[in-house]
């Protein structure tokens, strides 16, 4: 469909459109499905009963009554400043993970990494590879993709230690070209001991959890590196919300109160700003983030709730731009 058609088919399904210009130049810069991604909220509904008697909603095509072009655009917007922002929480998280992994693995040995006494037996136990018809294990399998990363790298260091040092890179330098997917899967597959004393340093109270984290986190910054829809996404990978009171800022994750949404966004920037706290920038992230969460746009078929953002969310200590009561 062209431009126009594209125009007035959202105009017959009920969107109102004022000014058709701005929706032309809106559409030619995001395209119909992103820009009808954003409005799926505002379609209306039915129910209907399906063939075993269960109840249950069809989603209609026509929008809501006073849908209007301009909430997309606010949506829009909004999720294109909370993805910015939430990239600048991964990348500290992740530079200081390489640093802890880095730090930690190498007091061990510089090329801990290569070493079999470092890690679980689940991640280095054979199997046959489909693919390839070969035996191969999670360990094997981390160091070849490592490799490949390191082979492609046109960094300058990587090429001194190819030159000088016959291509070995010691743990601690290694770090430097991992993606926080490669950190992820080289954190799940370490020993408990080791991975442990990981996660002490960000006061996270296991491996398990931190595991999860760490995956929710790549998870979400996977999504906003490359530009998806990211508010009110359903998670694939939610983080661990930790039981009771083992960490009393995110108790608040389990309240009966809060949304019974285990994969919103919402948990997923509680255990970002969990983790700033032990690197830097906490204060200037959650002033950023409540400004731009207060900022949401007045739609009528849509509020932060949607993200999973209980009522009460920038009362909770976690939330406090003093975190350390100075």
């Amino acid at each position: 469909m062209s431009i126009e058609q594209q125009i007035a088919q959202l105009q017959g399904r009920g969107l109102v459109v004022e000014d058709t210009s701005a929706a032309a130049q809106l559409l030619e810069e995001v395209g119909y499905y992103r820009l009808t991604g954003y409005l799926y909220p505002a379609r209306q509904s039915e129910p209907v009963i399906n063939e075993d008697g269960r109840r249950s909603m069809r989603i209609l095509s026509d929008y809501r009554p006073g849908t209007r072009l301009e909430h997309a655009a606010d949506l829009i917007a909004f999720d294109r400043d909370l993805r910015l922002h939430v990239l600048e929480a991964v990348e500290r998280i992740e530079v200081s993970l390489r640093t802890q992994v880095g730090h930690i693995l190498g007091e061990r040995s510089a090329f801990a990494h290569l070493e079999q006494r470092n890690f679980t037996p689940s991640f280095l136990e054979l199997y046959d590879d489909e693919e390839t018809a070969k035996s191969t294990s999670k360990h094997a399998e981390w160091i070849a993709r490592v490799d490949e990363r390191r082979a492609s790298s046109k960094e300058a260091f990587v090429g001194h230690f190819r030159k000088k040092y016959d291509d070995q890179m010691p743990i601690w330098a290694l770090t430097e070209i991992l993606e926080l997917g490669h950190l992820a899967k080289l954190y799940r597959g370490l020993q408990n001991d080791v991975a442990t004393q990981i996660a002490s340093h960000y006061a996270v109270p296991s491996k398990k959890t931190l595991t999860s984290w760490i995956a929710s986190t790549n998870y979400v910054r996977n999504v906003a590196a490359h530009q998806a829809r990211l508010f009110n996404r359903k998670l694939v990978d939610a983080p661990t919300r930790p039981r009771g009171t083992t960490i009393p800022l995110l108790a608040h994750l389990r309240d009966e109160s809060a949304p019974k949404q285990d994969f919103g966004l919402y948990n997923a920037l509680a255990i970002m700003a969990y983790l700033l706290r032990s690197i830097s920038g906490y204060p200037e992230w959650v002033r950023r983030l409540r400004e731009i969460v207060d900022g949401f746009p007045h739609v009528p078929f849509l509020g932060i709730d949607s993200m999973g953002f209980p009522e009460t969310w920038d009362r909770q200590d976690l939330w406090s731009t003093d975190p350390f009561g100075d």
